[in-house]
This record gives structure tokens, C-alpha cells and sequence, in this order.
């Protein structure tokens, strides 16, 4: 399931010669365009990392990735978080034939990545931001976070591989590739991260059938959806939260904001894309629906907005007005689904 190919390598000794001359990785890197949903206006810029991985992972090997969106209408209200967006392993298999299974390093990452690449598989694996090339506007040589990639190829000769992560596909070689990939440690030495591998076991859908099993899938997660509405939980629980706030300052207010407009809102950004897109493949979804995560979307925005302004004068407002839009766009989301396609 390598990411680029190199097929078509044919002809005369200097045609050869040119194309061997060529690349591949720098090659793969400026063919990569992100996904529609990673380009043009989008509300939050910063979507769910794990999602954001899987979109440019399936994109990047030529595969429809709103198809796996369904998940967005189970989110909940976890009483100090909203939850974390993430694409069901099970759903990627049904529509794209991916396999997702736990790697076992038994003596080096670098080996047992470099094994799996070479079938073509993808290694998606817990690395330090810190070693990361394309988080040079945050962490990059500043500061150490946890985010997760996924390796489609390395060149162990040159010291580096190219990676999906979050909007795009990216290079790093050299130190990044020592820290990243702990070369200069033993195993005795380190605890070794999560690591998994994505490989193919069946062709993948497309066209009516892929929307007719993603379909099925939005279904069994309406199912699971929230038994009551989470953005009325949440507004019970914002008087406590703004109080922790007043008391612990900006740097908490900022995670607060990130752990719950930023989820909830970027989540509904994904299932506007989603239940546009079923749309466009013949399924009657109200346009309500659509519109009212988009207002999720953006709603939740403007209370991060408005929740810094507050801070900065040393006081936080309850947000009444944002809560009742809030509200009654979720309502007109998730119910009226539920209806439908249940």
C-alpha cells in the first residue's frame, strides 16, 4: 500500500538512468496535494489530529476519505472534555479494506518500521512533536508533545522517511530521524511507543456501494450516540468550569478552550463535510442537518473568541447566547438523523 510507485520505469538505459537518478521521496512529497477538507476556508484550522491523519493517509492512496466521517454524530459531553474524534478501525476496514494491527517491537523501531514499509504497509506510530519538521510553527526544536504519524517509507542509508501527519504529507531525515525513531538507543534503554501497522486484506469500495455501506455505518453510530443532548450537559457544567479558570489563569483557559470548543466544533465541521457528501451521493439528508453543524461549527468559535477577550479582563461571562444556539443546533442535527437512517 506504498504511498508513491514507481511503475512505468521502462524503456532505454538513459531513460532509465534519469528516472533512477530521480528522488522518489522528495518525488512522493511534491506529488501529494492535502485533501479538499484540508484546503479552502475552513472554520477550525486545527481539526482533530487523528482524523487529520487518516484523511491525507486514505487521500494518499487514492481513497475517499469522508466515506469514514460517520463517527461524528456519537460525540459526548465526557464532563471535563468533549470526546475525542476518532476514525473506527472497524468502519476502515468495511469501506477500504485497511487493517489496522498492533506492531510488536522487539529490538529496534527503526527495523521492525523498515520491515513493514518494505511490504507496504503503513506504520502509524506515538512520536515527539519536538522531531517533527512540519510542526515548525508549535513545537519543532521548542518544545516535546506527543502526536502520532504514519510511515510509508524510509531510506535508513539516507537517515530519513516520509510521513503522514495531521493536513499533509512531509520528509524529515538526519537528528529527527535518530529522535523519532530512538536509533541511538538500545532496547534496554527505552520503552518503545505504541506502535500499529495498516495493511491491506481486501480491495476497496467505491462509488454507490462505498456510500451504501458508509450508510450502514452512520446508522450503528446513531445508535450510539448520546442519550441526552451533550452541549446541555456541558452548559450545566460551564459555571464550575469558568470558576477553575478565574483560578488557574490563561495557560489552563487555553486548554480548556482546545479539550472543548475546539473538539466539539472541529468534530462538527467533520460531519458537515459527511452528511454533505452522503448528499452528493443521492442519500436524503435534510439540509438542516448540514447546516446545523456548520453552525456548531462556527458557534463554537466564536465562544473561544469571546472566552479570551473575557480572560484578558479578568472575568468570564457564561455564554448564554452561545449555549441556546448551541443547543438548538444540535438539535436540529442529530435527532432528525437519528429518524431517518434508523
Amino acid at each position: 500500500m506504498s504511498a508513491f510507485h514507481t511503475s512505468g520505469v521502462t524503456g532505454s538505459g538513459a531513460s532509465r538512468s534519469r528516472v533512477v537518478s530521480l528522488d522518489p521521496l522528495r518525488m512522493r512529497a511534491r506529488r501529494h496535494h492535502a485533501h479538499a477538507l484540508h484546503r479552502g476556508e475552513r472554520i477550525w484550522r486545527e481539526g482533530v489530529a487523528p482524523v487529520d491523519l487518516w484523511i491525507e493517509l486514505l487521500h494518499g492512496n487514492g481513497l475517499e476519505p469522508r466515506a469514514v466521517l460517520a463517527f461524528a454524530v456519537a460525540q459526548d459531553f465526557e464532563d471535563d472534555q468533549f470526546t475525542l474524534g476518532k476514525c473506527s478501525y472497524e468502519d476502515i476496514e468495511k469501506l477500504y479494506g485497511l487493517q489496522v494491527q498492533e506492531l510488536a517491537v522487539f529490538d529496534s523501531l527503526e527495523e521492525r518500521a523498515l520491515v513493514q514499509t518494505r511490504r507496504e504497509n503503513i506504520v502509524l506510530v506515538e512520536v515527539d512533536a519536538f522531531f517533527l519538521p512540519d510542526m515548525r510553527a508549535d513545537s519543532y526544536h521548542r518544545e516535546h508533545a506527543k502526536t502520532t504519524i504514519g510511515i510509508d517509507v524510509i531510506d535508513p542509508d539516507a537517515r530519513r522517511f516520509g510521513y503522514f501527519h495531521h493536513t499533509g504529507y512531509h520528509l524529515l531525515d538526519g537528528d529527527d530521524y535518530d529522535g523519532v525513531l530512538r536509533s541511538n538507543v538500545t532496547p534496554q534503554q527505552t520503552l518503545f511507543p505504541h506502535v500499529e501497522f495498516v495493511k491491506r486484506v481486501r480491495e476497496p469500495l467505491s462509488g454507490t456501494p462505498l456510500a451504501e455501506v458508509s450508510a450502514d455505518l452512520l446508522c450503528a453510530h446513531l445508535l450510539r450516540r448520546p442519550m441526552h443532548n451533550p452541549i446541555a450537559r456541558w452548559r450545566a457544567a460551564f459555571p464550575a468550569h469558568v470558576e477553575t479558570m478565574l483560578a488557574r489563569g490563561e495557560p489552563y483557559a487555553r486548554l480548556y478552550a482546545f479539550n472543548m470548543m475546539r473538539q466539539l466544533g472541529a468534530n462538527f465541521e467533520l460531519l458537515a463535510h459527511y452528511l454533505q457528501w452522503m448528499r452528493e451521493q443521492g442519500f436524503d439528508i435534510p439540509a438542516q442537518t448540514h447546516i446545523g453543524a456548520r453552525k456548531i461549527a462556527s458557534e463554537t468559535m466564536v465562544m473561544q473568541c469571546r472566552l479570551a477577550r473575557a480572560l484578558s479582563r479578568q472575568r468570564v461571562e457564561l455564554c448564554e447566547a452561545s449555549f441556546d444556539i448551541l443547543e438548538d443546533a444540535y438539535e436540529r442535527v442529530i435527532p432528525p438523523l437519528a429518524n431517518i437512517v434508523c
